[in-house]
């Protein structure tokens, strides 16, 4: 009997664990037996596997081969073993040594004539195979500039199964043409995710009039504060909210990592951009799933959705009565969490979702431009607003309702608007002031202080909570809403240059937790 070993990864979500891929040649029936709990893709990896090899100008050994993938008790799921799955079938059939391939991590999909295709989430795959000790991984070329981003890991592109072997033997590589194909782009229920990169033209100072509504777009993005506009058709809110992402710094070297890894699960990522740098922008349309908008898909393909793809920036649901209830519901779970667990019978899968929440909405179904153009009665102005749940609504930090433009505003503001240059440099000193005062801790802005820590260590004067202490008797205010005044508090603050929020601080986002600018 000759055996052989390699390595491969399988991602649970955007998690991956090493899997060790064995081959042994044995006497008996000849074909090739999977055993480890392979699903149905998995199973037929035979065929490609056998196709490849042959199409390589290798010998299928002509007795029984039998294949284990450890540990034999986790599912194993998708095409991505292909790769390993010949490399180690080959080094059992004495193709070339087997301790060649014994320290490596493959991944990759084998096309019929012996191409490696590219696949989605090697990010994490070379991560997970990294953080194992396994310190060279073999990736299809196409993905090559995705696995170099992890550090301190060699990578080894290959675009076909031949060239491979020519790396294991010391032969020069084989002339061939390089077809090798982009990592395919997944939707979920049949959705395909917008590119995370925004518009570079896009500026605040486009924004006519609404220096309210400009001004809480500030206080958001340098707080993380969730944000809800309402107000009737054209007054802007479309145009304020796509325009959160100019005022946000780029992301920190680790979150980075972490958004571009969700792409890489989710096949988004530019082939052309391979680490996403600056805060993602997602904005599904109102007639998106509840899979689609926190993830989901069958129990063989679980894929992250909007909130996820949302990560570390934007998430932005315009017209938001129009959704479904359940959907908007169900992001009451990773607002507070800043995660989604998606529960399938053959397991869990982790995917991040800390986002920055905007909610538009018109204040009747019939969305007239003017309030006197409106027909709707009282009742169902607030049937209509109440698709949006008060328990959504209790935590989102800065509501605003906006009036349209005057004429004077259309015409003469945008000489006197500031840009998202100018209001991005007070955004980034308001972030750093917040890093500064929160170092040792495991949190990077206002908004992602938990209400203890908030009200053990953060909390300012008795003076300057005196209008929150009153609005806590009358009842206007509850808990949860205290502890997100808090922080909107210490985000205007730190916009201010001040080390605590005074009581025109408390004051301010107050009013802007009531819905109301004072």
């Amino acid at each position: 009997m000759t055996l052989a070993k390699t390595r491969s990864v399988s991602l649970v979500g955007v998690d991956g664990f090493v899997v060790d891929i064995e081959a042994a040649i044995t006497s008996g029936v000849p074909g090739l037996h999977l055993v480890g709990l392979p699903d149905a893709a998995l199973n037929e990896a035979r065929d490609r596997v056998r196709a490849a090899i042959y199409n390589s100008g290798e010998d299928w050994p002509n007795r029984h081969v039998t294949v284990s993938l450890f540990p034999a008790s986790l599912p194993k799921k998708g095409s991505t073993f292909d790769l390993a799955i010949a490399v180690a079938l080959l080094a059992a059939a004495e193709a070339f040594s087997p301790a060649s391939c014994a320290g490596l991590t493959l991944v990759g999909e084998l096309g019929l004539d012996g191409r490696v295709r590219a696949i989605p989430g090697v990010l994490p795959a070379v991560l997970a195979s990294a953080n194992a000790g396994c310190q060279t991984v073999v990736v299809p070329r196409a993905n090559a500039a995705e696995a170099r981003l992890v550090p301190d890991v060699e990578v080894v592109p290959v675009a076909s199964l031949r060239e491979l072997l020519c790396l294991f033997r010391d032969e020069p590589p084989p002339v061939e043409e390089d077809c090798s194909e982009p990592a395919p782009h997944y939707g979920v229920d049949g959705l395909t995710p917008r590119c995370p990169d925004r518009r570079s033209d896009l500026d605040l100072a486009d924004v006519r009039g609404q220096a309210e509504a400009r001004r809480a777009l500030e206080i958001s993005a340098a707080g993380g504060h969730h944000l809800f506009f309402s107000g009737p058709p054209g007054c802007g809110k479309t145009m304020l909210a796509e325009r959160l992402p100019t005022l946000m710094p780029p992301l920190e070297p680790e979150a980075a990592l972490e958004v571009t890894a969700i792409h890489s699960v989710a096949g988004t990522l530019p082939p052309d951009q391979p680490m996403i740098t600056h805060p993602p922008f997602h904005a599904p349309h109102h007639t998106a799933t509840r899979a689609a908008i926190v993830g989901g898909g069958s129990g063989r393909v679980l894929q992250p959705g909007a909130v996820s793809l949302a990560h570390r920036g934007t998430l932005f649901l315009d017209e938001a009565p129009e959704f479904h209830g359940g959907v908007l519901d169900a992001l009451r779970q990773p607002l507070e969490e800043g995660e989604v667990r998606l529960s399938r019978v053959e397991g869990t899968a982790r995917f991040p979702a800390r986002f920055t929440l905007v909610l538009a909405a018109n204040p009747c179904p019939c969305a007239a431009a003017k309030q006197m153009d409106c027909s709707c009665p009282p009742g169902v102005r607030r049937k209509y607003i109440s698709r949006v749940s008060g328990p959504l609504l209790d935590r989102v930090d800065l509501k605003l309702e906006l009036t349209p433009a005057t004429r004077a505003e259309l015409r003469y503001d945008l000489e006197f608007a500031e840009t998202s240059e100018v209001v991005a440099a007070r955004v980034l000193n308001a972030r750093e002031r917040a890093v500064k005062r929160l170092s040792g801790t495991p949190w990077r802005t206002n908004s992602e202080i938990p209400g203890p820590e908030l009200r053990r260590h953060f909390t300012p004067s008795r003076e300057a909570m005196g209008a929150a202490d009153e609005a806590l008797q009358k009842g206007t205010l509850s808990a949860r809403g205290l502890d997100r005044v808090l922080r909107v508090a210490w985000t205007i603050a730190d916009l201010a240059d001040r080390d605590e929020p005074g009581d025109d601080d408390i004051g301010g986002a107050l009013a802007l937790w009531n819905g109301r600018w004072t």
